[in-house]
C-alpha cells in the first residue's frame, strides 16, 4: 500500500510524467514486500518552490508512505533510485531532491482497515 508523491518546480511533458511514474513503479520493489500492485502515485509539476533561496534551479520534494516499516538500507536504496530517476527525467540534481519516508500503521482500503 505505498503512496509516492512527487512535487517539482520543473515543467514536465505528459511523456516525462509517465516515464517517472513507470520508473517509480519499478523502484518501489526496493522496499521488501512492496510492489506496484497497490502503488498510488502523484507527480505534480510546475509548482512554485524554493531551495537555498533559489527559485531558478530544478528541485523536487518526494514523499513516500508505506504501510508497515522497512530497514534503513532499503530506504537508502530507494532514495538513491528516486534521485536517479528525477535526475534523468526532470533534470533535478540529486543535491536538490529531498525524499521523506513515512511508515503508516493504520491504512484503509476498499472500505476496511489493514
Amino acid at each position: 500500500m505505498p503512496f509516492i508523491n512527487v512535487k517539482t518546480n520543473t515543467e514536465l511533458s505528459a511523456q516525462k510524467k509517465q516515464e517517472i511514474e513507470n520508473k517509480l513503479s519499478d523502484a518501489i520493489s526496493l522496499i521488501p514486500g512492496k510492489s506496484d500492485r497497490y502503488l498510488m502515485l502523484a507527480v505534480e509539476d510546475n509548482i512554485s518552490m524554493m531551495f537555498h533561496r533559489d527559485t531558478d534551479c530544478a528541485i523536487a520534494m518526494v514523499e513516500v508512505k508505506i504501510f508497515g516499516s522497512a530497514a534503513k538500507e532499503n530506504y537508502t536504496a530507494l532514495t538513491k533510485r528516486i534521485c536517479e530517476i528525477l535526475s534523468d527525467e526532470a533534470n533535478v540534481d540529486p543535491s536538490c531532491c529531498y525524499v521523506k519516508f513515512e511508515e503508516v500503521s493504520l491504512w484503509g482500503y476498499n472500505g476496511f482497515m489493514f
